[in-house]
This record gives structure tokens, sequence and C-alpha cells, in this order.
């Protein structure tokens, strides 16, 4: 079982205790369900029992889930889907896909799993986290995705053919957060494979957008990707958008990039000015300002978490509070509210059992420990339970106002809704680790550390350790020459240990130690860092003024 309570006792701790195994029941009622009643589809209808297809034949669920069951616990299961996705999972297939999704789900969801394959008791290949089976199925997953790219402005499209790429006559409108969230899953994969190219397409997608913002600092809903032109000018924080400030700041933690949280900041400066009333976000025309639409939309729920990674934990808090009122209100986050009227939209009432207040207390409980984030989880558990349990899963709720149910079961109710919950009950998560115990590792380059904490969540919440983008050389010659040097000189056996020394800090001509010193080395020995006297490798160093604090914040320069 991960995680665990030791030293605890009293009723608080009985009382977390139990929604924690709630949450277990509550996870395992609808994995379960989906195994047997639709696998190999992408999704559970939970109110036929059965399955369908609805983002690209991938046996979704089952790749959203898979980190998941790590973070209940569940080893065994987590090797038996590993070897269930290499062997049924096909990307070469005639299937319209989205981008954004496959992108954030497949991808996101084989990268996390990969990474956390050795935790997970899986046996991995010589050369982990640099290679293995899943981070080949994740870059043939992205690889399929590049034609979408290749447009004038560096934007993509929004739906590529798995097969055929592009297809003619394929809409040149993409939304805001479809042409922005992949510096995450994209640069991870860069930094592990060798490959540049997918780190360098979003990157150039980043900035386009940046490239293409209003006067007065803000941007649209929607563009068109050939000719550069604001097709829907609504700028605000929710649907559309949501994900592109989310991936600005996660790839400035994840890649110690400066550039990228100036560009965030500059955004949350007009993001304020503009957008902000009353600790509420509303909807503006992004040129002029003026108030376009007053309503909040559920998606916007993820702002207090994101704020939190800034160190923004005041305002974090008061918007959240906010949020949760209309909680409170519906016992559920409607998909748009109507904040003068305080009260849903017309046929926007439903709740399909999003994530993102519950992803916003879990950050928002590891940076204050405030028990109003106690009570929201609380209260998401019952919830959810009581409206949207049936006998085959969990229903998305069509309509909060009189718990009509709909028969689907998206697949972040796994990936998103389920592991928030759980991170927020179990403070004692591998994944909540304080980098005073970590995992090291031998590559062809090193001793390399892994699961020492600071995990950045991808936008579906798929957990990326940004360690190791430290562990894998960019260029794939590198790659190859260490290698070659390496057989060559110490014919290496496959149960040979052996430890290669960094020579400087840019990774210029390793040297392995000899085979009879590196003896006693353990590859994968764990180590506690309290009580380390010497450092273990040379880490980058920082390219601007922050401290990381793998408890949930990010605290910027004192500027």
């Amino acid at each position: 079982m991960a995680g665990g309570w030791p030293g605890r006792g009293g009723a608080a701790a009985g009382a977390a205790m139990l929604r924690w195994e709630r949450v277990r029941a509550m996870f395992y009622h609808a994995y379960e369900h989906y195994l047997e009643s639709a696998f190999p589809y992408d999704e559970l209808r939970p109110l036929t029992c059965d399955g369908q297809d609805t983002w690209g034949s991938f046996s979704l669920t089952l790749i959203d889930a898979l980190d998941t069951l790590l973070i209940l616990g569940n080893v065994s299961e987590f090797q038996r889907v590993v070897s269930v996705l290499q062997e049924g999972v096909d990307f070469d297939i005639d299937v319209n896909a989205s981008v954004f999704e496959t992108n954030i789900r497949v991808v996101g969801g084989l990268l996390s799993a990969h990474l956390l394959s050795k935790k997970a008791g899986v046996e991995v290949e010589v050369g982990w986290p640099c290679s293995g089976p899943l981070l080949r199925m994740a870059e043939e997953a992205a690889r399929k995705l590049l034609p979408a790219f290749q447009t004038p402005t560096g934007m993509p499209y929004g739906t590529v053919n798995l097969l055929h790429g592009v297809n003619p006559g394929e809409t040149p409108v993409t939304c805001t957060a479809g042409i922005g969230t992949f510096i995450v899953e994209f640069a991870t994969l860069s930094h592990l494979t060798g490959d540049p190219v997918f780190e360098d397409v979003a990157r150039k997608a980043l900035k386009a957008l940046w490239k293409n913002r209003s006067d007065i600092g803000l941007v649209g809903n929607h563009i068109d990707v050939i000719t550069a032109k604001w097709v829907a000018q609504d700028a605000g924080i929710g649907a559309g958008v949501d994900s592109y400030f989310e991936y600005l700041v996660k790839g400035a933690i994840l890649l110690q990039d400066k550039e990228l949280m100036s560009m965030f900041l500059e955004y949350n400066k007009a993001i304020k000015n503009y957008t902000k009333f009353d600790d509420w976000y509303l909807w503006v025309q992004m040129y002029k300002g003026t108030v376009s639409m007053p309503v909040f939309q559920s998606l916007e729920a993820y702002w207090p978490g994101l704020q939190s990674l800034i160190g923004d934990v005041d305002n974090a808090m008061r918007t959240f509070l906010n949020y949760y009122t209309v909680w409170k209100q519906f016992g559920g986050l409607p998909e748009f509210y109507n904040i003068p009227q305080g009260y849903t939209v017309d046929k926007r009432e439903g709740y399909p059992l999003r994530p993102e207040l519950i992803e916003s207390a879990m950050y928002l409980y590891r940076a204050t420990r405030d028990p109003t984030l106690l009570e929201l989880g609380r209260d998401a558990v019952e919830s959810i339970e009581k409206i949207s349990k049936v006998d085959c899963g969990f229903a998305t709720i069509k309509d909060l106002r009189d718990h009509r149910l709909d028969n689907r079961m998206e697949s972040f109710f796994l990936a998103e809704t389920v592991k928030y919950l759980y991170l927020l009950f179990d403070p004692d998560n591998f994944i909540h680790n304080d980098g005073s115990v970590f995992d090291v590792v031998i590559t062809p380059y090193g001793e390399c550390v892994l699961n020492a904490g600071g995990y950045v969540f991808n936008t579906e919440a798929h957990p990326i350790d940004p360690a190791a983008l430290h562990c894998c050389r960019k260029r794939k010659e590198e790659q190859w020459e260490v290698e070659d040097l390496m057989r060559e000189f110490y014919s290496l056996k496959k149960n040979k240990k052996f430890t290669l020394q960094r020579a400087s800090d840019h990774g210029e001509g390793e040297r392995a130690k000899d085979p009879e010193d590196a003896s006693s080395e353990k590859g994968g020995e764990k180590r506690n860092f309290k009580k380390s006297s010497h450092s273990l490798l040379s880490c980058p160093s920082q390219s601007f003024n922050s401290k990381l604090a793998v408890l949930g914040q990010v605290f910027l320069d004192n500027t």
C-alpha cells in the first residue's frame, strides 16, 4: 500500500484514513467495471455497462489510470497493465485524433508510467530511463502528432489523422490551449530520447501565441493557425485557454526556464488588471478589456493551484473559497456559473466529475495545511458517491439541479479526480517526497538521482520526475559514442555493475570507472539525502533565482 499513516492516532487520523480508503474504493469500483465492461474501448459507459471509443481507440482509460495504480500502491496491476499496453496499443490506425488530448492523456500517461516503472518493480532494460518500451510508445504517439505543427506560424492544427497526417480541408482554427499545452510532455521526450524536434515545436507554438497577444497583454480563445488571426477574441483563464498558462508555469519549473516564467508573469499582470473582480475572474474582450461574459467556468478552478505554484497563496485561497461556495451550492461545479445572478447558465448545468477544484485543494493543502481544504475533499467524496455512483461505475452528472446523469465516465476521472483526492488525504504518499530519500540509478552517463520528489503534473495529472530530464544526453550521437566505447573497453555483461562519472558540468568527456572499483556500487540503490556527506552528481545550475519547494510552492525572485 502506498504511503501509510505511521505514528498517527486519534479521531482526526482515523477520519482521514476512512476518507483515504473511500477514495481507493471509488477508484476500484470505476476501474474494475471499465475492465469488465468497456476494455479495450477508450471509456466506460456506466449506465449501459459497455464501452465506447472517444479520443482515438487507445484503450485510453487504461493508459490514463496507470500511474494512479502505483500511487494507490497496486504494483502488480501496474505491471500487468504495462504488458497489456505493450501488446495491445497500436498507433498506426486510420483515426482522426485530437492533438491536444492525445498529447496530455496518451503521451503524458505513457511518459509518467515509463519514469515510474522501476519504482513499480518492472524489470527495466539497460539504459533506462533513456530507453524503454513505454518511452518508445510515447515517442511513437508524439511523432504521429508532429504533422499538425507544420504550419506557417508553427501553431498546430487541432486534429490529425494518425495514419495520413493532417486531412485536406482540416479547419485551421485551434483553441489557445490546444496550441500551448505541449512543452511538459514534448520537452521531456526530447530530453529522454535525444531528439530535439519535440521541444522545438512546442516552444515555437508557445512563442507564436506570445507574439500574437494583444496590446493590453491578453490572448483570445481561438486563433487561425495559418494566418495568426484571432477568431474568438474572448480572454480569460478558463476553457480554451487554461492549460496554456498552466504550461508556462510548469514548463518553467520543469526546465528551470526564466523566459517561460517571465511570459506567464506578464500575462498574470494583464489577467489581474482586466479580468479579476472581487477574487473572481471574468471573460473580457482581448483588445479592449471590456467584460464579455460575467461567468465562472468549472475549468477555471485550476487557477488557485497554479497561483500556489508561484507563491501567491493568499490570493489563491480567496479565489478558491469563492469557487468552493459554488460547489456547496450545487454539490459540484456546473460547467458555467453566472456570477451576478448566482446560478447556472442554460445548457451548461452539468458536472462531468472534473478534477480542477480538487486539484487546487491538493496544492493549497500542501502549502497551508488549512483544514478547509480537507473539507472540500470530504464534500467531493460525498457528492460524487451520492449523486453519480451507479452499478457499473460513476456517471457524468448531466444537470446538477436535478441530478440527472449522462452515460459517460471520462478517463480523467481515474487519471485526475480520484488521484488528486487520494493525494489530498495521503500526506505520506511517495509523490509528496520532500527529497530526504531518493533512488540512484546507473545510466551510460553516470549516476542519476530519481524519485526525490518535486514531481510536475501535466494537465492530465500525470506526474513527471524533473530529475529524469538530466539523466540522458540530448544528442543521439553522444549516446551512441558513449555506449560503443563502453562495450569496446569494458565488454559489459548483463549483470556487470559499473558507474560513470561526469567530467564536467557540460556533459563533455564522460569517463568510466574501472568496473572492479565499482563492484560495490548498487544500481537503483536507495539513499538518504540527510545522511549523505557529498554531492552524488553535478546538477545543472539554475538559470534564474528561484527556489523549488517540493511541498507545493515555487517562490520567485524578490522582484
